[in-house]
């Protein structure tokens, strides 16, 4: 799938005014969208998620609190496609081709393997395994190899081609040995080579067996056919024989369900979910990722408490995190988040602290969906690629915790810290640098959102973050937009653009859309062009890297001005003062800003005198 194109079969639903909120109704909302051609309701773009769902929603006053009113929902667009619960179509949906195509970097590495084979007399049997037979099967190009070996272990084969490339003069790259590591899903020592450029695994087949407290197997020799069961999925399960030149469906079913679209695992699902409960993960990212059905017995299987439990208590936090980083950088995101509300697992991936204030409400799940589809779909509607991937990737991460932005806890040293923190740090362990940006781009948001009328007003007017205390009377209000938007981008930086995309998605309507609500333009476009337009001004303002700027004027030469012998608070606050004539004066000399201090200084001493 080109992720640059447009979004397939999309349902997208945004609340307004304030989407930031939950509609508060005595009873609760139902949304379900009703296809004609199916039984089951559907809702977001993944059809699975079919039950009612209650949005709540406390309307904000300017003037203290009043009685709750029904806030508007002002779009709900849904063009999505439900999933049919009756047994797939027998006929194919999904073009695979008849027989694996090699590349001439492909044909190299596996003459030199087989040539290995001979030159030593060996019956070995050679089998590429898993991902790279899926998608070579699919007409996708794939640089991971991993070669599964029948009758010697990965290490000592690799030392058998290590000596038959050097008896012909050419060297071996990069031979070395991964040990096992259970806790990141390596049960079993691998052996790695570089071959053409190319890395490639090497591994014996084996079987598993699995005590019943420990997602880590015992591992033994196996056949091909008892490795092939073992896989996650059917559609992992498929070989490749290297010496025969010919796929392996050893479980019988691994091309019917990848022509049919279809996430199955080889045997009984539960059975295969408790002796590893990551496979559950795995299920969902392979079925979002290529938008195949998922079995209802492995749902049903998913939402099972037993299985529930075990993905809490087997699997570490580690790799949970690497699964959802994978659905978040994927190509289907919002299907793949929307898998894991439907199978309930929402609180088991991101597990929340205790102590939190104010608590949970009822709603956060499917804010936080509603919230991730808004941002994918506007990031789309803006242009894929005007975000990098890392920029895309903090937004959907920024997007999916906006319910917690303003949650807290506490601490084992009892200090009060943002529950998002806690979501990325010890729920998913991802590194450290992500919380910290997404709380950046949560605490920027309500201030881009106040600033947004200044951008879209057609009248000059005084932007609210503009210091009044400051004596910038002669300044125009343009160069006061500047300022406070240029202190804005100096606190969030390069994430700007993240936060611009959050704040048009929770600006109030009547701030923005009085001159679009009669064109009949979709609310997603109403979004776009207001992103637009902020982004536009701000670039016309010259303050994209704005936060690259140095100050005129050093700390040194602040405090002979003011003639201090140390620092203090005032040498901070005129370092503010000196920034901000800068922002108002980008064409401005540093003899010129150090001229007004004095001026500004000497004026100030004598209306204190």
């Amino acid at each position: 799938m080109n992720p640059s194109g447009p979004v397939p079969q999309k349902c997208w639903l945004a609340m307004r005014p304030n989407l930031n909120s939950l509609i508060n109704l005595h009873s609760p909302l139902r949304l379900l969208v009703f296809s004609p051609k199916f039984s089951s309701a559907s809702f977001f773009c993944n059809p699975a998620v079919a039950s009612p769902i209650a949005l709540r929603s406390a309307t904000k006053s300017s003037v203290g609190t009043r009685a709750a009113t029904t806030s508007r929902l002002l779009l709900c667009r849904c063009t999505c496609t439900t999933m049919a619960t009756a047994p797939p179509p027998p006929e194919a949906v999904v073009p695979v081709r008849d027989k694996i195509e090699l590349t001439e970097v492909e044909r190299k590495i596996f003459d030199r393997l087989l040539a290995t084979l001979r030159h030593f007399n060996f019956s070995t049997e050679l089998r590429v395994a898993g991902g790279w037979v899926r998608d070579k099967l699919l007409g996708k190009e794939c640089y991971d190899i991993d070669i599964a070996i029948d009758n010697m272990s990965g290490s000592d084969f690799v030392d058998k081609v290590k000596e038959y490339l050097e008896s012909v003069n050419e060297v071996a790259q990069g031979v070395g040995v991964i040990a096992r590591n259970p806790d990141q899903s390596k049960h079993l020592e691998t052996a790695r080579m570089r071959l053409f450029d190319q890395w490639i695994d090497f591994v014996n087949l084996r079987s598993e067996d699995y005590s019943e407290n420990s997602r880590i197997p015992t591992m033994k020799f196996g056949t091909a056919e008892e490795d092939a069961y073992r896989r996650d999925l059917t559609i992992n399960s498929l070989f490749y024989n290297i010496n025969k030149s010919s796929v392996e469906d050893l479980t019988g079913r691994g091309i019917a369900d990848l022509k049919s679209g279809r996430i199955v695992t080889p045997l009984p699902p539960k059975e295969t979910f408790l002796d590893d409960p990551l496979r559950v993960l795995r299920a969902i990212r392979f079925g979002a990722r290529f938008e195949f059905k998922i079995d209802e017995d492995l749902k049903e299987a998913a939402r099972c408490e037993e299985v529930k439990n075990a993905l809490a208590a087997k699997i570490s936090k580690e790799r949970v995190g690497t699964e959802i980083e994978l659905m978040i950088s994927g190509n289907q995101p919002v299907k793949a988040m929307s898998y894991i509300t439907d199978l309930t697992l929402y609180p088991i991936v991101f597990c929340l602290p205790p102590n939190r204030q104010p608590e949970v409400s009822d709603g956060c799940q499917t804010q936080s969906m509603v919230y991730l589809d808004a941002a994918w779909s506007l990031i789309h509607s803006i242009g894929y690629t005007s975000f990098t991937d890392q920029q895309r990737r903090l937004a959907l991460y920024s997007a999916l915790f906006l319910p917690y932005r303003n949650m807290t806890y506490k601490d084992a040293k009892g200090k009060r810290m943002p529950v998002v923190n806690y979501i990325f740090r010890d729920s998913l362990k991802q590194k450290a640098s992500d919380p910290d940006l997404v709380i950046k781009v949560h605490q920027s948001i309500d201030k881009f959102t106040t600033l947004i009328p200044s951008f879209t007003s057609k009248e000059e007017t005084m932007p609210p973050e503009v210091d009044q205390e400051m004596e910038f009377a002669d300044v125009p209000t343009t160069s006061k937009l500047r300022i406070s938007t240029g202190f804005l981008l100096r606190e969030v930086k390069d994430l700007w653009r993240i936060a611009l995309l959050l704040s048009t998605m929770l600006h109030p309507s009547d701030l923005a859309s009085s001159s679009m609500e009669d064109n009949g333009k979709p609310e997603l476009d109403k979004m776009k062009d207001l992103f637009k337009v902020v982004e536009a001004a701000i670039l016309e303002l010259g303050l994209d890297n704005v936060w690259d700027m140095k100050p005129l004027i050093n700390g040194k030469e602040i405090m002979s001005v003011l003639q201090l012998k140390s620092g203090g608070p005032l040498v901070k606050e005129w370092q503010q003062k000196i920034l901000s004539w800068q922002l108002a004066h980008p064409t401005g000399t540093a003899d010129e800003c150090l001229e007004w201090m004095k001026e500004t200084h000497c004026s100030k001493r004598a209306k204190t005198e």
